[in-house]
């Protein structure tokens, strides 16, 4: 099918300096805000497309801004809580609608009334709540439109049926997802950066290799807000099959710890669905070998951030040389010419990011890695272990929020995921337990660090594993 170009009127000057306020107030309340707890000073307006005119009824502009905020800094760059480095602003991707006066089932997507501009007494809303802009989003997937500077890109080979009734899901943390029928889903990025995202890129590179672990990208919407380089691709969205009546690992975790039931048997299809992934990602991408240099670099920045963690939370410090000794240990190994093989990864694996579909299905999803960090770095090939090490945090957490928390029920799991990974991909994980323990201790740090700053109630969870990882009897 051609695509379908439609035409629309450019959005009126002094647009964003009338949102200013507005967006001011409401942005840094949004939970896929990155910037929490520094002010926004003001906003730069990257890209805009008006969707539906102001003048009728309902308008829609499809907004990239950029919020200007004070630097951060931060242990753990700009992933870590407060950031790192210089920073020139994070790009949002908005949807603003345009009411004069909006109806109750709207209210809880208020942003505010303009007071001056071109958009002067009327009422602008987080579009995504309203169905007639979701629809919208649909019907230009489906017919493959080219919007302003909005491209709507699918899959030929998949059909979207018109007419799917959207809802918009909101358990979103840093993104934005709507659901059209129980059919798709659409993932809506916030925080925009240049590039491919690995959200897109590796779903479609798993549905080449014919991996049904993962499901397979129907379309996606792109842009390259800037004129001047426009060979740059900024991926803005993503719409895959919806797996209706799927339960995400976290909450089916925690529903069989509140019933004193054990996980060892979908830990363990959980790892071989892990496997699967990875091996598909290995022959789909180029792989590399990561040799002296390279680790040497790695464990430099895994010291650094103990070090700066240390320094934040004196919780830490008793642990500090035996957290060490894993990095040491590791870069001791690749000094003797041990060398590991490294490809394209999850990136940001844990329970939360697995389905479980009603016939007993395990699936992976949110490519995306962690969303705060560099795209060339989300994006580099890394040992599998990092996937393994953060799964297997994961299983800590869940068994630690119970009451009373269960540490041998983690234990169970963690052994079962890594047999079912062996199972899948002929190799355990455990067999390499110097990388296996960096990470896992890398991922820790970072865990006392976000805790100790955003909920220090938590911060029990990561420091049991902490004494576990640095104790002379480490399991």
């Amino acid at each position: 099918m051609p695509e379908a170009v439609i035409r629309t009127v450019a959005p009126p000057p002094g647009l964003l300096a009338s949102l200013d306020p507005l967006l001011r107030e409401w942005l840094p309340r949004q939970r896929w805000f990155a910037g929490k707890g520094r002010p926004v000073t003001g906003f730069t307006l990257v890209a805009a497309t008006e969707l539906l005119p102001p003048g009728a009824r309902l308008g829609l502009y499809h907004l990239l801004v950029r919020a200007h905020q004070p630097d951060p800094s931060g242990p753990f760059g700009s992933s870590a809580p407060g950031g790192g480095g210089a920073h020139p602003g994070d790009c949002y991707q908005l949807l603003i609608g345009v009411r004069e006066a909006l109806p109750p089932r709207l209210a809880p997507a208020l942003i505010g009334h303009v007071s001056g501009g071109p958009l002067a007494g009327r009422t602008v809303y987080e579009a995504l709540h309203d169905a007639r802009p979701a629809e919208l989003l649909l019907e230009a997937l489906r017919s493959r439109a080219r919007i302003g500077g909005l491209r709507f890109e699918r899959d030929p080979g998949q059909e979207i049926r018109p007419g799917l009734v959207p809802r918009l899901m909101t358990v979103e943390q840093s993104n934005s997802s709507v659901v059209y029928g129980d059919t798709f889903i659409l993932k809506l990025l916030r925080r925009i950066v240049p590039g491919i995202n690995p959200d897109l890129e590796l779903p479609l590179a798993l549905a080449r290799e014919g991996c049904p672990r993962v499901p397979p990208p129907t379309a996606w919407l792109v842009a390259d807000p800037d004129p001047a380089d426009p060979g740059e691709t900024h991926v803005l969205g993503v719409l895959q099959p919806f797996v209706q009546g799927a339960t995400d690992g976290w909450e089916l975790a925690l529903r069989e710890l509140a019933k004193g039931e054990d996980f060892v048997a979908e830990a363990r299809a959980l790892g071989r669905a892990t496997a699967e992934v990875h091996t598909a990602l290995a022959r789909a991408l180029p792989t590399v070998t990561l040799g002296h240099s390279r680790l040497r670099t790695m464990v430099a920045g895994m010291t650094e951030r103990l070090a700066a963690a240390v320094r934040a939370v004196p919780a830490l410090r008793p642990y500090a040389t035996g957290l060490g000794s894993a990095y040491t240990a590791l870069e001791d190994l690749a000094a003797e010419g041990q060398t590991w093989t490294a490809q394209r990864i999850h990136g940001d694996l844990h329970l939360g990011q697995c389905l479980r579909s009603p016939a007993g299905k395990w699936s992976l999803i949110d490519f995306e890695g962690e969303p705060a960090r560099p795209l060339t770095e989300r994006r580099m090939p890394q040992p599998v272990v990092r996937d393994v090490a953060a799964m297997l945090r994961s299983f800590d957490y869940a068994a630690r929020s119970a009451d009373p928390p269960q540490p041998d029920w983690a234990e169970h799991c963690r052994a079962a995921y890594c047999s079912g990974y062996a199972e899948a991909a002929g190799t355990d994980p455990r067999t390499d337990p110097v990388m296996l323990r960096a990470y896992e201790t890398d991922k820790a740090v970072y865990e006392v660090l976000y805790e100790a700053r955003h909920r220090p109630q938590w911060l029990p969870v990561p420091l049991a594993a902490v004494r576990r990882l640095a104790g002379p009897d480490r399991t």
